[in-house]
């Protein structure tokens, strides 16, 4: 399994992490001309190779004009959108992580994400390391991120609502559940755009580097030469050793007997935000005959002590069994297909033994099944035939513009059947991959009947029937069907640079 390992000990920036992808193989014209599609009038980006603390390293500069509009999410979606060399991936990939921003900076101020104006991280480098960074990484081509502890840095920042302690507010709030590292240094070493950036590529946390074949390293610069130590975010990239199909969990369990039910399902809400990969309950008997329940969750091991203080603390609960085993599990990779209403993400099960298994996702599902006001089965059935249509094999890394339906593969289907008997019947199956199909029926009885049915993507059908028979009828019935759906439906999770 080809992996990517973030080594964080300097922190984390947009612009260090798309210096860094390109040191590691990402081809700087493929970035350029991604950014140029973004259309935002004199912006380009321009790669150098600087030295930080005595190493070689690549940094990025952004050149654009001077800006003071300040936007909203709906206004960065828009660009997003128009960029046409942008993949559905690469544009998904950079919406999510705008998302993420806006969902945090309407916590932090109290507001929607709607109404949010993005300030540092709306301006135009901001939206250009983030686009950048998701076309880089989606080009790299791995199928794991894994990232280390990050440090904040600490004093003040300026930001637009005036001077802030590090991390600042919204940076926190990106935080949340990703580990930290302690680098007592007087600089934000971690912005807003590398928070959001690791929360929504990183898979996995791991305090050294990962079991692996190291085949590229990659060295991004900060802005800033910091005397104390080299301001590098360094990118490894090569194959894991360990299995992939099998990891280390922590079981946590406590009995409980005399918490309510409220309390239980607030407790559940804080373990699953927490980290807890599952939490499930399990009706038991207590002593004296009481109806209680048994609490189970699994995690990691590395957050088994915050998980515990949880239960401590929200149960009261007297004592919690601890149980290390292994888990085995299949490869996942997260998928996009097209359907007819919009694009849907999904997983995509593998295994070397084992066929590939699709699963929609649940909330990509809902949110186009609210757009497309279709009830949410007809979403999963759609996807699922979707992923069925492609005929995608498992690879060691899959595009999903290979596996949605707009990509021109073509495979068409030819069967004839002539029957000789009271009546003939004549059907020609003509199925392209962009969903039209040609019917032509050819019945020869005591009376003939001729239909035909050209079904294309926009549900246009048309049927004439001509039947003869002893008597002559002729039914000509034209009935035409636009049914045009257009769902555009990217889900995304910004940036002033590291001084």
């Amino acid at each position: 399994m080809r992996i990517a390992y973030l080594d964080c000990a300097s922190g984390i920036s947009g612009d260090m992490t798309v210096a860094a992808l390109v040191d590691a193989g990402v081809e700087e014209l493929a970035l350029e001309t991604a950014i140029n599609s973004l259309r935002l009038p004199g912006v380009r980006i321009e790669f150098e190779t600087v030295m930080r603390g005595g190493f070689r390293a690549r940094h990025m500069k952004v050149h654009h004009p001077e800006q003071h509009a300040h936007r909203y999410l709906a206004d960065i979606y828009e660009i997003l959108d128009r960029a046409d060399e942008l993949t559905i991936r690469q544009r998904l990939l950079a919406k999510r992580i705008f998302q993420e921003i806006a969902i945090a900076e309407a916590h932090v101020h109290g507001s929607t994400m709607e109404k949010i104006h993005f300030h540092e991280v709306g301006a135009i480098d901001s939206i250009v390391d983030i686009t950048a960074a998701a076309v880089g990484f989606d080009l790299l081509g791995v199928d794991e991120i894994l990232a280390s502890p990050t440090p904040t840095g600490r004093g003040d920042v300026m930001i637009a609502h005036g001077r802030c302690r590090i991390p600042t507010p919204g940076t926190a709030e990106l935080l949340k559940g990703i580990p930290l590292a302690q680098e007592d240094l007087p600089y934000e070493l971690t912005t807003p755009t590398g928070a959001a950036i690791l929360r929504v590529l990183v898979n996995r946390f791991t305090l050294g580097v990962p079991e692996m074949v190291i085949e590229k390293v990659g060295h991004g610069a900060g802005t800033r030469d910091m005397p104390e130590r080299a301001n590098i975010l360094r990118l490894f990239v090569g194959e894991a050793i360990a299995d992939p199909e099998s990891d280390t969990v922590l079981l946590m369990e406590t009995n409980l007997d005399d918490v309510s039910g409220e309390v239980i399902g607030y407790v559940r809400e804080q373990l699953a935000t927490a980290g807890a990969f599952d939490v499930w309950l399990t009706s038991i008997d207590m002593k004296k005959n009481r109806p209680g329940v048994l609490l189970s969750l699994l995690c990691h091991p590395a957050d088994g002590p915050k998980l515990e203080a949880i239960l401590f603390t929200e149960t009261g609960t007297l004592g919690i069994r601890r149980s290390i085993m292994r888990r085995s599990k299949r490869t996942r990779q997260s998928v996009i297909v097209e359907t007819e209403f919009g694009p849907v993400e999904g997983k995509l099960g593998l295994g070397t033994q084992l066929a590939p298994s699709f699963a929609p996702e649940f909330e990509s599902c809902r949110q186009v099944a609210e757009l497309a006001g279709r009830p949410i089965r007809e979403i999963y059935r759609a996807a699922e035939a979707a992923y069925l249509v492609s005929g995608t094999q498992p690879q060691k890394s899959i595009a999903p513009e290979k596996i949605a339906t707009r990509h021109s593969h073509d495979h068409s289907h030819d069967h004839s059947h002539d029957h000789s008997h009271d009546h003939s019947h004549d059907h020609s199956h003509d199925h392209s991959h962009d969903h039209s199909h040609d019917h032509s029926h050819d019945h020869s009885h005591d009376h003939s009947h001729d239909h035909s049915h050209d079904h294309s993507h926009d549900h246009s059908h048309d049927h004439s029937h001509d039947h003869s028979h002893d008597h002559s009828h002729d039914h000509s019935h034209d009935h035409s069907h636009d049914h045009s759906h257009d769902h555009s439906h990217d889900h995304g999770r910004s940036e002033h640079k590291q001084p």
